[in-house]
């Protein structure tokens, strides 16, 4: 089992004084910790830390934690760019880097970011996925790219990444087609289902899709992208989450357990419930940290290591 945590990177998460470059120090405490790896989250519209920056910024800087994004959206950058930033990142860090993609929701998180990055939402999907394949082509050393909606006829030497192949890519999203599309083609699957019992039906699901495409089970890392509060209780921890849930999504707490992975309590009832999804077969968590402020981010970091050990040898159930 391997437990990552997510960078404060957005400016809901900071307090009025807190300074964005203590995110290095965050990421080093945090290997400290024990905590396997560090991932940041991707956006266009809400104030944050540019994705990539902030893992190129974190490459040299930490010594052997896994770097991610969770998750990256690729249509908010042109492809071959971003394949040549993607194999930096990785040989700058000695092959640590973990690329999760997901294709953006309608309402505020879908159709204006399509809109200011001048792409398409219909085929969404598909873009994403010729991407991804393109990425992979230039990465091996493909001098052109012939797909069905991208195509170059001409590609010059790039970057190649650290690892022959490059970067694991993995996918997000749980709906049947996103399920299908993981089995056939990624590395590995972030979902956050709000149930642990939902996690292990969408794994089912993952892994035949990858048995008819000939591919193996463990060729496809299963994942888990969770909101963690540790608190005294479960009240004050559920206070403060809704806090933190109206923050950053600007809906009440008992809204977003709807739609996401959210666990609040003691550490033993954090580690329980987490627990519950290693058995549904998860088997790296990435933790976002439930609080708005860089001090209260390092209190509950610290809180969560904890609860690492526990999580570190799950008993196994086939999901």
């Amino acid at each position: 089992m391997d437990i990552g945590v997510l960078l404060p990177t957005g400016t809901a998460q900071w307090g009025p004084a807190d300074d964005p470059r203590e995110l290095i120090t965050f990421g080093r405490q945090a290997e400290d910790l024990g905590y396997s790896s560090l991932f940041v989250n991707d956006s266009l519209i809400s104030p944050r830390i540019e994705a990539l920056t902030m893992l190129a910024a974190l490459a040299p800087a930490t010594a052997g934690v896994r770097l991610g994004t969770a998750a990256l959206l690729p249509f908010l950058r042109r492809p071959v760019q971003a394949a040549q930033t993607l194999a930096s990142i990785d040989l700058l860090s000695g092959g640590r880097l973990t690329v999760a993609v997901g294709a953006g929701f309608p309402g505020r998180f879908g159709r204006p970011l399509y809109a200011l990055s001048e792409l398409p939402w219909e085929r969404r999907f598909a873009r994403l996925d010729e991407t991804v394949a393109l990425w992979r082509a230039v990465w091996a050393g493909a001098t052109s790219f012939q797909g069905e909606i991208l195509r170059f006829a001409e590609i010059p030497p790039m970057t190649r990444p650290f690892r022959a192949g490059g970067p694991p890519v993995w996918l997000g999203g749980a709906t049947p087609a996103a399920l299908a599309r993981t089995g056939r083609m990624y590395d590995g699957w972030l979902p956050y289902p709000p149930e642990a019992a939902d996690y292990a039906s969408g794994l089912r699901q993952v892994r035949q899709a990858a048995a008819d495409a000939r591919r193996e089970a463990g060729d496809i890392t299963p994942a888990l992208f969770v909101t963690v509060r540790i608190d005294d209780d479960a009240d004050s921890g559920g206070k403060a989450l809704d806090a933190y849930a109206r923050a950053t999504y600007g809906m009440p707490l008992e809204e977003l357990r709807t739609i996401q992975a959210v666990v609040t309590g003691t550490a033993e009832q954090v580690a329980e419930r987490l627990a519950q999804y290693a058995a549904a077969g998860a088997r790296h968590i990435v933790a976002r940290l439930a609080a708005l402020d860089l001090r209260s981010q390092r209190d509950q970091l610290e809180r969560l290591a904890h609860v690492i050990p526990v999580l570190g040898r799950p008993e196994r159930q086939d999901p």
